[in-house]
């Protein structure tokens, strides 16, 4: 176990020596602190002690009514965690962070979060923080939900909506020099970068908490944290469960991050249904394999669909083919999502897509209360209030 000295903020997330502010009331020193990435483990800090320690998995079942769809769902309680104490995590970079017990105890928050967006609009929760956006990539769900998750808290937001073409970035500045700079103005940075490892770069630059928000054809974890939350509240249970992931499998940082998410559960099983071109990589099959999970490829999509309790569905992200339109013409339009693919659905089943979408699930599949993707799109915003507050408050 590593000792930590009494006035100083640490957490073991990232393999990097990173500066924290030392957490002593008008200390304004700061520390060398270890950021590694909690790959394998997630720690908690204890206050007497002052060390690091594994949070064991203890989780209790209780059924609870999901009022959207008429289905019970299960809700794994946590007592790791006591209110006050600092989150586990510096910063939200990929979805290996989150241990089972973490995201259970995320999943209570959220729900909280989703009694306070219902009930108390006028929360300040976070009055006096300031949380910056940087995107240099797209985002109409992602953004504005991390903007209205802050503001429902009484928060504010500094936002550049296209960073890669109207900040400094367009003038050659590093991205390193942009989160020093930004986290001068701000408490927290939520960005979307189009490179794989911007987010990690960030949250070794800055010493306030960084939130990826999907970085190119890495990964998304705020959109797991979502897609599992979602899954959880619609199925009723995430042990046992079929899941099929469809569409572009190559370059969906969705469902590269939730395949990371589902390994974390029992008796799991993952079908791959994707055009040759753009096939799961092999870093997600073996690091599946490596965990137990059981998963197979597939061309066929009803028979995958008869079978599954989910089936997530993904677009063919066509700026990722760059000059290679043919490849792209050769993938799309492979595997739709219609109704003559819901009607080999079970009555239980959903369908979720992280949008947005093309035409990989076509619009009569809309009024067919197993489609989930609008109700997922909205979990997301009590998943991203969650983030904010455990990151900048603690549980």
């Amino acid at each position: 176990m590593a000792s930590i000295s009494s006035n100083s903020t640490y957490n073991l997330n990232g393999g990097l020596w990173v500066r924290r502010a030392a957490a002593v009331p008008g200390n304004q020193c700061q520390h060398l602190v270890p950021k590694q990435s909690l790959l394998s483990q997630t720690f908690s800090v204890s206050t007497h002690a002052k060390r690091f320690f594994p949070i064991e998995e203890s989780t209790r079942r209780i059924p609870r009514m999901n009022t959207d769809r008429c289905c019970a769902f299960g809700v794994e309680k946590t007592s790791s965690f006591s209110v006050g104490e600092k989150f586990q995590l510096d910063d939200v970079i990929e979805a290996q962070q989150f241990d089972r017990d973490t995201l259970n105890a995320i999943f209570e928050v959220a729900r909280e979060m989703e009694k306070i967006e219902k009930n108390s609009p006028g929360s300040q929760i976070l009055r006096g923080y300031l949380m910056a956006t940087l995107f240099y990539e797209p985002s109409t769900r992602t953004r504005l939900s991390f903007e209205s998750a802050m503001k429902r808290l009484g928060g504010e937001v500094l936002t550049t909506e296209n960073a890669r073409e109207f900040s400094s970035a367009a003038k050659g500045e590093t991205l390193e020099d942009t989160i020093r700079t930004v986290e001068g103005y701000s408490d927290i940075i939520v960005m979307r970068h189009f490179e794989s490892g911007a987010a990690r770069r960030a949250a070794a630059t800055a010493s306030i908490p960084i939130i990826n928000a999907g970085d190119g054809p890495g990964q998304h974890p705020t959109q797991a944290l979502l897609d599992v939350y979602t899954i959880q509240r619609e199925i009723g249970k995430l042990d046992g469960i079929k899941v099929g992931l469809v569409g572009d499998l190559a370059n969906g940082r969705t469902v590269r991050s939730l395949a990371y998410l589902l390994s974390k559960y029992q008796d799991v099983k993952i079908y791959f249904v994707a055009p040759d071109v753009v096939k799961m990589k092999d870093d997600i099959k073996d690091y599946l394999t490596s965990k137990g999970v059981e998963w197979e490829e597939s061309t066929d999509l009803m028979e995958v669909a008869s079978k599954c309790d989910v089936v997530y569905q993904t677009r063919i992200q066509k700026e990722r083919f760059g000059e290679r339109i043919d490849l792209y013409e050769e993938a799309r339009g492979k595997y739709i999502v219609d109704l003559d693919v819901l009607g080999m659905m079970q009555r239980h089943a959903i369908v979720m897509h992280p949008l947005p979408r093309l035409d990989e699930i076509t619009v009569d599949v809309d009024m067919d209360p197993r489609a989930a993707y609008f109700r997922q799109a909205k979990n997301g915003l009590y998943i991203r209030m969650a983030l904010l507050k455990l990151l900048l408050l603690g549980w």
